[in-house]
């Protein structure tokens, strides 16, 4: 029953205009990005490895396909969540705003089954932009500037040989995922309060922000505090690209990630099966 439910809200999700947005905003900026790189990207290169190139002969060239991608990833993970919302807050709140929750509810169906796979279908959802966004940005990296050893600027210069890559995007892009999990649980919860869908948009984007804000701000207080918000742990995708790869960061970050969704996607439920249906 929930996966047909699921199939049912996935259909509902991909009907409404405002699901391509993101799919839309991505296919646009991201081979606009690609073009410029392609053409200014070696200036670049060339400022990264300046040292490296003092006391070494670096022969060929590391700008491809690889480090496009990673540099489109690195730039624009603070904005996706803001396309998330898009969907997510709508979900609950669509149905309140048609008017929909009685004849959505007559049906032989649970209010459990009811917020679970809209939920699924939320979360099928954001899993289909960040896939969508890592082969757009990585198939079409290739294809303009082919493969080879990624580049990456962090503390420290390092270079990672070409058949050391491929598994760093997957692993972090599925570790971004649990990140953008937390967002489209915030939506969907507020959603659920709400009958409108542009609360929940509007107020996941400004608790996002402002975690955001508090989480990097560098005082001693904000620090002690950023740990117990999901933000800190939203760039933990990045130590995929670190010398050695952090694994207790990325397993603390996921795990802390994943409980805040689940824990926001339980309040919802709760609240969904209190509710006063009027409409």
């Amino acid at each position: 029953m929930i996966f047909t439910l699921t199939q049912i809200e996935i259909y509902k999700v991909f009907r409404k205009w405002r699901t391509y947005i993101g799919f839309i905003a991505i296919g646009v900026l991201v081979p606009f990005i690609e073009i410029v790189l392609a053409y200014t990207g070696e200036g670049f290169v060339k400022g990264a490895t300046r040292g490296l190139r003092e006391n070494f002969v670096l022969v060929g060239s590391l700008l491809n396909g690889w480090l496009v991608a990673y540099m489109i990833m690195f730039s624009l993970w603070i904005h996706i969540p803001f396309l998330i919302t898009l969907v997510a807050g709508d979900l609950l709140a669509g149905e309140g705003a048609a008017g929909t929750y009685r004849v959505l509810l007559t049906r032989p169906i649970s209010r459990t089954q009811v917020i679970v796979s809209k939920y699924l279908a939320g979360l099928f959802y954001s899993f289909a932009l960040i896939l969508f966004l890592a082969l757009l940005s990585i198939g079409l990296g290739v294809a303009l500037l082919g493969t080879g050893e990624l580049l990456v600027v962090q503390e420290k210069i390092i270079i990672f040989a070409a058949d050391d890559v491929a598994w760093r995007f997957l692993g972090a892009y599925l570790t971004a995922f649990a990140g953008i999990t937390v967002v489209a649980s915030i939506s969907f919860f507020l959603s659920s309060l709400v009958q409108n869908s542009i609360g929940p948009i509007i107020g996941t984007m400004a608790i996002y922000i402002i975690f955001l804000i508090l989480s990097e701000l560098p005082y001693e207080f904000f620090q002690t505090i950023s740990p117990y918000m999901f933000t800190h742990y939203l760039s933990s995708w990045w130590s995929f690209f670190g010398d050695p790869v952090d694994w207790e960061l990325i397993q603390k970050s996921v795990i802390v990630l994943l409980l805040h969704s689940f824990g926001f996607f339980l309040i919802t439920l709760f609240i969904f099966k209190k509710k006063d249906i009027l409409s």
